[in-house]
């Protein structure tokens, strides 16, 4: 038995202990809203972290009165990404008949024999596992959910040859909700904010949102934190600077090198959020790796794909596509979660996400398919209009409107903005002057609140007109329903944005993690 394992084993027998006799010592918590349970919460053992090395513990960390964290001292030299820890031998068997068989039938086992960074002990990690293993529910549910992505997010690792445990930071950051958002407008299971997803390729408009597309998200997730891990060389400062931002984990180490003071994470002062955030995932990382040992239950996880990809068939709503696939519409949002509003639109669908048991149904009921694909349209909103006229003429609510396309009541909704409807219905009494086509989701703006007019000058043309606000001449034909190219001056044009990217965009800010999670 390693001599982490000991003394894991050694913990909880003393916990035990702890539970059984009065008076048994414990010690205070530090971190806001985490219980005190005492019989998960002992002194902590001091370890010998192998290689061999000495172990120290922190002497500037910001812990108040709480015990000192035990730490390893810093590595010599950068980790090799990616380092595998060896695994029990298994009996190698010829397959002389078919495919040979996975090295590990089991996703769990595949994920510990990649575990590659530095095991941490501390108060910090008894307090964390205590609050885990007190919401078994809460874990279970989480667990539950990671099923889905595991296996995607574990192939994407190893093809970087990066630590597994990483395929368990979607625990700590979101639970694993792919709807999970926080005060600081992060969104998805990696909880990217805006300007980060952008800097990384994550696309966000009205009909789509990448931080919430699992396979977008998971790729520029890893590419952050690939840019991170090359940057301070060091694992815990990228994971740490994940949370942080890598200029304050920047400013940290500058000033601990100034005063000629150990860099590794333990030796930062930093937040309260990130010194918890390494804890917490070797928290997690110690439930995963022995599971029996903590008292849960883990189910295991088939090594196969989950889900595959298929077309999308052009403009599709999400209940439509859902119901070709028979599986639930809340199952099937959970794999498309990407997609803000309850129609797919071509222009952002460039695929969809099916488990694997229901891609050869979907393609057979969407060949035999007769009714149509699409229920909604887009429709102009017209001066002196209010969205409960619009929704008394296409036989729906204001709510529902609202509900549909994002209206939160923060901002106003103004003549000239473009609104998602139903499809007229038979016998509905309105005089639209457009109906339902390509064009009118095509052409639709990125950025609704950015909606303003422009009165067009003299000498202008839609050309000009186009590149002066930096939209196309064929965006400008759609959302202004015009038959040609001509323009009249004094004529107003409705104008959707400016699709110059922000001189904020590339900005990183840290995130706050209290997210919707359940």
């Amino acid at each position: 038995m390693s001599p982490y394992r000991t003394m894991m084993t050694l913990r909880f027998a003393l916990a035990a202990a702890a539970a059984l006799l009065p008076g048994c010592l414990v010690y205070a918590a530090e971190t806001p809203g985490l219980p005190i349970v005492t019989a998960q919460q002992v002194p902590p053992v001091r370890a010998t972290f192998p290689p061999a090395g000495t172990v120290q513990p922190s002497s500037d960390t910001p812990l108040g009165n709480s015990t000192e964290l035990i730490t390893p001292p810093p590595p010599q030299e950068a980790p090799v990404i990616g380092h595998v820890l060896p695994a029990p031998a298994e009996p190698v068997v010829e397959n002389l008949d078919g495919p040979v068989p996975p090295k590990y039938r089991n996703l769990w086992e595949r994920i510990r024999a990649g575990f590659a960074l530095q095991e941490i002990d501390s108060p910090l990690v008894a307090r964390h596992e205590a609050w885990y293993l007190n919401r078994p529910e809460y874990v279970q549910r989480m667990v539950d959910r990671s099923h889905r992505y595991l296996y995607f997010i574990v192939e994407e690792l190893e093809k970087r040859n990066m630590p597994t445990e990483i395929a368990l930071l979607p625990m700590i950051e979101s639970a694993y909700n792919p709807e999970a958002y926080s005060r600081a407008r992060a969104s998805g299971i990696w909880q990217f904010i805006p300007s980060t997803g952008r800097k990384y390729g994550l696309q966000q408009n009205f009909w789509y949102d990448g931080r919430r597309d699992v396979l977008a998200a998971t790729r520029a997730a890893l590419d952050y934190l690939q840019f991170l891990h090359d940057m301070f060389g060091d694992w815990e400062l990228a994971l740490a600077a994940y949370n942080w931002g890598e200029n304050g984990v920047q400013r940290a180490v500058d000033k601990n090198r100034a005063r000629h003071k150990s860099t590794s994470y333990a030796s930062l002062t930093m937040p309260k959020e990130t010194r918890n955030y390494l804890p917490k995932l070797q928290a997690v990382k110690n439930i995963i790796s022995d599971p029996t040992l903590l008292g849960f239950e883990l189910d295991p996880v088939p090594n196969q794909p989950y889900f595959a990809l298929v077309n999308a068939p052009g403009h599709i709503d999400v209940v439509k596509a859902a119901k070709l696939a028979d599986m639930p519409l809340e199952e099937f949002r959970s794999l498309n979660p990407g997609y803000n509003r309850p129609v797919i639109i071509q222009a952002a669908a460039r695929q969809i996400v099916l488990p694997i048991d229901k891609v050869d149904e979907f393609h057979a009921n969407l060949e035999s398919n007769d009714d149509p694909l699409v229920t909604w349209q887009t429709y102009t909103l017209k001066k002196g209009e209010t969205l409960d006229k619009v929704a008394e003429t296409f036989g729906t609510s204001a709510s529902r409107l609202r509900e549909v396309n994002g209206f939160n009541g923060r901002k106003p909704i103004r003549p000239g903005q473009m609104l998602l409807v139903p499809l007229e219905d038979e016998g509905a009494e309105t005089n639209l002057d457009e109906t339902y086509n390509s064009a009118d989701f095509q052409a639709s703006p990125e950025e609704y609140s950015a909606a303003r007019t422009y009165r067009v000058r003299n000498g202008d043309t839609l050309f000009s007109i186009a590149r002066k606000h930096h939209v196309t001449v064929a965006r400008l034909k759609a959302v202004n329903a015009l038959k040609s190219n001509h323009v009249h001056t004094g004529q107003q044009l409705v104008i959707y944005g400016d699709a110059r990217p922000s001189r904020h965009a590339h900005r990183h800010h840290r995130h706050i993690h209290r997210v919707s999670s359940n």
